[in-house]
């Protein structure tokens, strides 16, 4: 052991410790030049931010923080991960998603970093005859297979069964899920299905298969019914007890149950939430193992998939930046396996290109980045370890407002459930729409000329139960209107930039209203006069000194020279013969579709 020698040095010795109400008057100080007369605990409010499920993040976290003591890897509550050695042996397993039945993209993704393949069977993806066929080629001793077969789950399973068998494959070999999931399918088409067929593959793979799991306890269908994150864990959790249940019920041990289960939720861009809520899952689902008698059941086992939520279908380029940050947080929140979904997933079938992209994201971070060596790297952070304990909270109080409503299948058939997700999305499209949840390349800095990125169709999704949301839908709808004027017409619906006074002056909110314009599909013109623009509608951009010198008179002028409505960029104000205004935070999918009705782009 080396001792360093004394140096006589104290870093910080000789300044007094900062306090908490130091820094209050520090930022109140700052606040107070831009007009918030706030003090103490007012002041760190005003800076804090609010998340969905009531839950608030604060600008600043210390030591002073509580949460509970996550604990240590591979042991309860698993705060910190489902094994002791985390991820760090061989990075976590990369899952790659298909819906075809093409057996060489299956081939390419397991020859190039994809180490597990997550079949959609059935109508909606491979026919259960062709699963032999999508499979050949593929060491099924080598590659973990999960399925995705809604109610053919009995007899895709079976042809897997029948394949590893018919293959050579020792059944204590065998690595994956059969997929099963009654109540996931039910969220997704409305349709149940006997559960006696699923609880005798899991008796099955109890008995003979080691390393196969029986049944996907999937949350996906409830985050992208709009879903906040705590009501996509305690739909989980609800889930996963409901089925522990029907296979104690079955013969199962509590120990054997929880063995079958396998758990799939989504990571989003916002890195920070989808890490805690991976801790969180882990620290609700050992509570609930022990509760039911077997704490050392409890290490849940995490699939975690990029949210389809989130992904564009304009501009789909930047969906790559949008899975990276997904990826990253799912790598550090311990998933047990990532898919990475193509960016242009929201298309439809990914072209080779795109699973390329997708495979390879999961590689660089765990082959160059070094993601996986440390496990929990975000772990005693005074802020993750705070948001994990709320959010955790949050989500174990909705997983009991859903016990209480009699179970998952009960709030479910009664549309409790899909009431709160859709209150819960309704309030979020409200921000979407005013662009305080911006969605670059969509809601913020749209590209009206780019060429559309065009792929074959996907087979269509399964309907009748909980609806399918994405974060563009309301602006991809506007976009449409203007797609389809264009196609009819030749150009766009275009709106006139009337920039009043030097560039210093206009330069900042021509900018803003060129972006809000465009996301709903309206061209800017700033070229040229008014009058030379051929256009009815008209925005006028400058600073509110010059307003108002200039704005009642210049709205007069453009009204006479044919302007029918004239909007001003900027807080409202009292100007004669200004119409509406453009503004931070105004319901900007409200005006746009105003604008396209009054310039009869239709629906």
């Amino acid at each position: 052991m080396t001792v360093l020698p004394d140096d006589g040095l104290e870093l910080a010795g000789e300044f007094p410790d900062a306090t908490h109400e130091q820094w209050h008057r520090l930022v109140a100080g700052v606040l107070r030049k831009s007009g918030k007369d706030v003090e103490g605990a007012q002041a760190e409010e005003a800076l804090s931010t609010a998340l969905e499920d009531g839950l608030r993040t604060r600008p600043l976290y210390t030591a002073r923080e509580s949460a509970p003591h996550p604990g240590f890897p591979g042991f309860a509550p698993f705060v910190r991960g489902s094994r002791p050695e985390g991820n760090t042996v061989g990075g976590w397993d990369v899952r790659q998603r298909h819906a075809a039945a093409d057996g060489a993209a299956v081939l390419a993704d397991l020859e190039n970093g994809v180490t597990s393949l997550w079949l959609v069977v059935g109508e909606e993806g491979v026919p259960v005859a062709s699963l032999g066929s999508v499979l050949d080629g593929v060491y099924l001793d080598l590659a973990p297979v999960v399925l995705d077969a809604g109610s053919e789950v009995e007899s895709a399973a079976r042809e897997l069964l029948r394949l590893y068998e018919e293959r050579g494959v020792a059944k204590d070999a065998a690595r994956g899920n059969l997929g099963a999931d009654p109540l996931g399918h039910e969220a997704r088409t409305g349709e149940t299905f006997d559960f006696a067929p699923v609880a005798g593959l899991a008796r099955l793979c109890a008995a003979e298969y080691p390393g196969l799991r029986a049944l996907t306890v999937d949350a996906l269908p409830y985050h992208e019914a709009g879903g906040s994150a705590a009501q996509e864990l305690g739909a989980s959790l609800a889930t996963g007890v409901a089925y522990l249940r029907q296979l104690a019920e079955a013969g199962l041990s509590v120990e054997q149950a929880c063995g079958q289960l396998e758990f799939r939720y989504a990571a989003t861009a916002d890195q920070f939430l989808t890490i805690a809520k991976l801790r969180a899952a882990r620290r609700l689902w050992a509570r609930v193992a022990e509760v039911c008698g077997a704490p050392g059941a409890g290490a849940q086992v995490q699939h975690v998939v990029t949210s389809p939520v989130m992904m564009s279908r304009r501009d789909p380029w930047v969906n790559m930046l949008r899975t990276t940050i997904a990826t990253l947080a799912a790598g550090a929140g311990g998933a047990d396996s990532v898919t990475v979904l193509p960016f242009d997933d929201a298309l439809g079938l990914p072209d080779a290109f795109a699973r390329r992209i997708a495979r390879n994201t999961s590689t660089i971070l765990i082959e160059e980045s070094h993601l996986a060596r440390v496990i929990d790297p975000a772990g005693g952070s005074w802020y993750v370890e705070r948001l994990t304990d709320e959010l955790a909270r949050a989500g174990w109080e909705f997983f009991q407002e859903i016990e209480r409503g009699g179970g998952q299948a009960a709030v479910l058939r009664s549309g409790r459930l899909g009431r709160d997700l859709a209150a819960t999305w309704e309030a979020r499209s409200a921000r979407l729409a005013k662009r305080r949840e911006p969605i670059t390349g969509v809601s913020e800095f749209p590209h009206l000329a780019e060429k559309p990125v065009v792929r074959e169709a996907a087979p269509a999704p399964r309907t009748g139960g909980l609806p399918r949301v994405r974060r563009d839908e309301a602006y991809e709808a506007l976009r449409a209107r203007s797609d389809a004027h264009l196609a009819a017409t030749g150009s766009r619906p275009r709106i006139f930039l009337a920039a009043l006074g030097p560039a210093a002056a206009h330069t900042a909110r021509l900018t803003f209203a060129a972006n809000l314009f465009q996301a709903g599909g309206i061209e800017p013109v700033t070229e040229g006069t008014f009058e030379e623009s051929g256009v009815t509608e008209v925005c006028l951009c400058s600073s509110d000194a010059l307003y108002e010198e200039r704005a009642e008179a210049e709205a007069a002028r453009l009204a006479a020279a044919g302007a029918s409505h004239v909007f001003l960029a900027g807080r409202p104000g009292q100007y004669p013969g200004v119409d509406g205004y453009v503004f931070a935070g105004c319901d900007a999918v409200a005006v746009l579709s105003a604008t396209l009705d009054r310039m009869g782009v239709v629906s």
